[in-house]
């Protein structure tokens, strides 16, 4: 079986998001280096109090933006498949896992779920004073994973994702999510504007 390199990060990628990183650790540059030669993604993993969890999210590497002249580089990754670690490996200066590949189940949302996600999307950027852009493409999928890749929310609810076995049981998570959260972020807005502050929303 071959080894998934792994990077720890303090962050959830998912599936379809863009994620620049910054190389600089010795061992994440031989690890980088590495997957550009072999064409090959490597792991990203969620570091909590010093562990790492046991879902992630494979990242490809779509392009070296910047490579200084003491070694360090500019990457940009996009979020490929979720991934279950079922043995990790420790052999060279950075981590390595034997995984397993997650699949969904066939349970798609329904076209009420999904305009009711696309709704609460929009308020939430409206708010924030973003444009609600989406990928028709990538929403049909994995809109749940794309409707939340883009904003600054819970750590502990995006890991949520990952786990969950299919679009329509996401999709509901993220609906329930955002209607929890939507009311506190108006009461901050209407605040804001009283107070004719000009702080960030999220």
């Amino acid at each position: 079986m071959s080894l998934l390199p792994l990077f720890p990060l303090d962050l959830v990628l998912l599936p379809g998001s863009l994620l620049p990183l910054h190389i600089f650790e010795p061992r994440y540059r031989e690890m980088t280096a590495e997957c550009i030669a072999e064409k090959k993604p490597f792991g990203i993993v969620r570091s909590k109090d010093e562990n790492t969890v046991d879902i992630g999210c494979t990242a490809e590497i779509l392009t070296v933006a910047k490579q200084y002249p003491d070694g360090r580089s500019d990457i940009v990754t996009r979020g490929g498949r979720r991934f279950e670690i079922l043995q990790l490996n420790q052999e060279r200066p950075f981590l390595q896992a034997e995984v397993f590949f997650l699949e969904d189940e066939p349970d798609a949302a329904t076209p009420t779920e999904m305009r009711r996600a696309r709704s609460l999307y929009t308020d939430l950027m409206t708010l924030a004073g973003a444009k609600a852009d989406l990928d028709p493409a990538t929403a049909r999928e994995q809109m749940s994973f794309q409707l939340v890749s883009s904003l600054p929310i819970d750590l502990d609810f995006k890991q949520s994702l990952l786990t969950m076995r299919s679009e329509q049981q996401r999709l509901r998570a993220v609906i329930s999510y955002f209607e929890s959260i939507l009311p506190s972020i108006k009461r901050q807005v209407q605040a804001q504007h009283k107070a004719g502050g000009n702080g960030h929303v999220m």
